[in-house]
């Protein structure tokens, strides 16, 4: 193949595969810069969140031994069981494969009594009791399924999302089979998440890295790379000085 036609079809293709390249690299650096430039506790909204409640040693907590063989099946395999407080009743959460499905169950640990999932109420009180801000609340939803609100993606339903006025200006969500707080969801946050899917290219689950579409344009750079310094090497008087001298 002929100089002046290797130089054309190289320099045609990294100018095709720059403009393409070009807005995807420009995304990753604004995301980059975001996710350099901003608190990631504030995006968390940890500074929004109270430290999590004592247990009291005065309490006659009940031995496991006496609810795990009335509550749980033969087959049931026990997977974890923790101490927690539940709006200052002291809990015992259990989760365990029941059928090849994993459950939970709450356990009361003064008298062995399952507790039952948390009702509205309840949730508004564990999320206005996790937050160390008094904001007013602007709708409540139990959610199912997590439909519109992707930002729950991952985690226990059902569950509840509660929304918060300023000065908190978040989503609390709270499981209703775990009795706690799950997660808290601000605007920083939806613009981190975002630019997160910008940045891994996975436009549905978001934190997928091994997704054939990042796969495909990470080797597309790896091209336009090499035909960039291709084409330095091809255009450069310098060198083709030197060439021609030798």
């Amino acid at each position: 193949m002929q100089k002046r036609r290797l130089v054309r079809l190289t320099r045609k293709w990294h100018r095709y595969l720059g403009v393409i390249l070009g807005i995807q690299f420009l995304l990753w650096t604004i995301g980059g810069l975001y996710f350099s430039w901003t608190n990631i506790d504030e995006i968390r909204g940890d500074h929004l969140k109270k430290q999590p409640p004592t247990l009291s040693q005065t309490i006659d907590y009940i031995s496991p031994k006496a609810f795990l063989h009335k509550h749980l099946k033969k087959d049931d395999s026990l997977l974890t069981l923790e101490v927690t407080k539940i709006l200052e009743q002291p809990i015992y959460r259990l989760h365990f494969l029941s059928n090849n499905k994993k459950r939970t169950l709450l356990i009361d640990a003064s008298n062995g009594n399952i507790k039952r999932p948390l009702q509205k109420d309840e949730a508004i009180k564990v999320a206005t009791n996790k937050l160390n801000v008094d904001a007013k609340i602007l709708k409540v939803e139990y959610l199912t399924s997590t439909g519109n609100h992707h930002e729950y993606r991952g985690r226990p339903l059902p569950a509840y999302a509660i929304s918060f006025d300023q000065p908190a200006n978040t989503t609390v969500y709270v499981s209703a089979d775990y009795g706690n707080v799950q997660t808290f969801r601000n605007n920083q946050w939806r613009i981190f998440d975002f630019l997160w899917m910008l940045h891994t290219m996975d436009y549905k689950e978001r934190d997928d890295f091994n997704n054939t579409l990042l796969r495909a344009f990470s080797l597309f750079g790896i091209f336009t790379i090499l035909s960039g310094f291709m084409l330095y090497l091809l255009t450069s008087k310098t060198l083709n000085r030197k060439r021609r001298k030798s």
